[in-house]
């Protein structure tokens, strides 16, 4: 599954994760002052600004934040493409692989671009915050928030979100090419030991049916896990920041940094309950695919041979199926009690840890919007189990059958739910 599209998998992504953590530790160690000497912004317009004599005026002020915030963005989004680069050149030199464009330099395209769509939600929500705060002061009745002004705030937030779309769409398009690559490269891999793997169950469907669902389920999966941990390192830093609207929250007090409190123990006991309430599922689903491939196989063989696919064998195979989905129904059923009770109170949950700062009009209505939607995003990332539970419990299926190819191809011994032959009613 891996090894046949990445180059070393284990190398390769222990390798990635050191590499990020220690880009990002040299970035606050020091790298984030290095823009003055290294930045090529100079040359396209984005030069760092003279300091300011102590009497300059407000005006002067404002522009000189506003470069030097222009400025460190470009020297940001340099160090962090030196970074790739790095990285990318290395393992294209270090390890050739047949298909290293797309899982070497393709994955560091999508993670770049995941990253930059991030960038774009912290724009749009400091936007909300902007936008409610004037919405309050034009509903005071203060004239000086004129149409024009509202009308160039709602320009404003189309041209981010147009962006978003319009590198959303390309993303998209990408990712969907990136995985059937992946897809292809399993099948040249599995196609070319086909006499070792003949004889593993359902082998066809394996390599036809289950490499095109392991593809589109990655396509899913894999870039909401993504987004969720880069949401998690752009939003959490802003509702730090945002905490320090809010001074208690009921039950807990005054606690440290609260709305990331907050959002961590609601997040961490709801991902707790409800995968200890789908922990069966992942094993149902992978009895699924067996009991549904015996069942297709004998009418398979019924199409050639006037012995097979006789009326009590397929009465016999098709109650193994029903049986397996009445469990799975049930599994399902409270899974799903538990799932959806959690997903609606957590709701409130924010409005209830606001609770005290609001009556006590701690902050304005344009910071709330914010922090609502810093904590929403946070929260969302956080419960990133919870809100994919079926999708993994389905790519964890497919994988224990892919698994099988590979145990047989290295000589190793399989897994023992392939050997549960009474459970799932199939005669080896």
């Amino acid at each position: 599954m891996f090894h046949s599209f990445f180059p070393k998998p284990k190398l390769f992504f222990g390798s990635f994760v050191l590499w990020g953590i220690g880009c990002v530790l040299l970035w606050f160690l020091g790298a984030t002052h290095w823009g003055e000497t290294f930045s090529l912004g100079p040359l396209v317009g984005f030069d760092f600004p003279a300091a300011l004599g102590e009497d300059a005026t407000e005006e002067a002020q404002a522009a000189f934040a506003a470069a030097a915030e222009s400025a460190q963005n470009f020297w940001f989004y340099q160090y962090m493409l030196v970074c790739y680069a790095l990285f990318v050149g290395f393992w294209m030199i270090w390890s050739p692989h047949k298909w290293g464009r797309w899982s070497v330099f393709g994955s560091a395209v999508i993670l770049f671009i995941n990253w930059f769509m991030v960038q774009l939600d912290v724009l749009i929500n400091e936007w909300f915050g902007d936008f409610y705060d004037y919405i309050q002061i034009a509903l005071s009745g203060d004239e000086t928030y004129s149409l024009a002004y509202h009308n160039g705030l709602l320009l404003t937030f189309l041209k981010i979100a147009m962006t978003w779309m319009l590198i959303a769409v390309f993303n998209a398009f990408l990712v969907s090419h990136y995985v059937f690559r992946w897809r292809t490269a399993m099948n040249d891999y599995y196609t070319s030991v086909w006499p070792r793997v003949r004889h593993v169950e359902g082998a066809s469907q394996r390599i036809q049916e289950d490499t095109m669902r392991f593809a589109g389920t990655v396509e899913r999966l894999g870039i909401s896990i993504i987004d969720s941990f880069l949401v998690l390192i752009a939003f959490i830093p802003i509702l730090w920041e945002l905490s320090a609207y809010v001074t208690r929250i009921p039950i807990f007090g005054e606690v440290p940094q609260p709305l990331v409190f907050t959002a961590i123990m609601w997040s961490v006991i709801g991902t707790a309950i409800v995968a200890a309430a789908g922990i069966r599922l992942p094993g149902l689903e992978f009895r699924n695919q067996r009991v549904e491939a015996a069942y297709r196989k004998e009418l398979v063989l019924g199409e050639d041979y006037e012995d097979r696919a006789q009326p009590p064998t397929l009465a016999e195979l098709f109650g193994n199926v029903r049986r397996n989905y009445f469990r799975l129904y049930l599994n399902y059923l409270y899974f799903n009690i538990f799932r959806y009770s959690y997903l609606q109170m957590g709701a409130l949950v924010p409005y209830f840890a606001l609770g005290p700062t609001i009556v006590s009009a701690g902050f304005t209505f344009g910071v709330m919007q914010q922090i609502l939607r810093a904590f929403g995003r946070v929260e969302n990332s956080f419960q990133f189990l919870i809100n994919s539970w079926p999708t993994i419990v389905e790519l964890m299926s497919i994988y224990k059958r892919l698994a099988a190819f590979e145990a047989v191809i290295d000589g190793d011994r399989l897994s023992d739910i392939e050997y549960e032959v009474k459970q799932a009613g199939i005669t080896e």
